[in-house]
């Protein structure tokens, strides 16, 4: 069994989870995640515990039970405490600024861009530079912080551009003649 699937997920005071047939519903103080159940594992609820069990001894199902442990324990972890990315605008005239569910920024163009957040998804800058992201589904989170990454990302030169906070942009030396 994959080592990952053999520690339970434990379940927090104020978690409710749900097990059907087709689908885990996980719901908290910080909203309600869905995960559809797969064929190769089974989830089972033991008092404060969820533990993942292989349906048989495939390599697949090997795989898929460290896989829904993961998945199960993030979205514990996401409607009890939630998660959060951090991102960094570096450049002269680079800002950011979040209205609603719309986070504005100048980032070098000739144009304002735009970004829409998604339900789940809450955006926060407490200064020009940088830009807070906050959800309960670590997925949703990770990939609205990548497709704003993806809006400029960091050059290799000067470094200008738009970067994780926890992230390590190598600067390259200029040609030199």
């Amino acid at each position: 069994m994959s080592r990952v699937a053999k520690n339970p997920v434990v379940i927090p005071a104020g978690v409710e989870i749900t097990l059907a047939a087709e689908e885990i519903v996980v719901k908290g103080p910080l909203g309600t995640l869905k995960q559809k159940q797969s064929a190769n594992v089974r989830v089972v609820k033991d008092g404060s515990e969820l533990k993942v069990e292989k349906v048989d001894e495939s390599i697949a199902a090997n795989a898929m039970s460290g896989t829904m442990r993961a998945l199960l324990a993030n979205m514990v972890q996401g409607v009890s405490k939630g998660f959060e990315r951090k991102l960094t605008l570096v450049g002269v005239g680079y800002r950011a600024q979040a209205k609603g569910d719309m986070l504005n920024m100048t980032l070098g163009f000739s144009h304002p861009v735009d970004h829409p957040m998604p339900a789940g998804v809450k955006v926060e800058t407490p200064t020009q530079t940088e830009i807070v992201l906050k959800g309960a589904n670590r997925q949703q989170v990770g990939q609205v912080a990548a497709e704003i990454r993806a809006y400029r990302p960091p050059e290799p030169y000067k470094g200008k551009g738009v970067r994780y906070a926890d992230e390590v942009v190598i600067i390259k030396e200029t040609k030199k003649k």
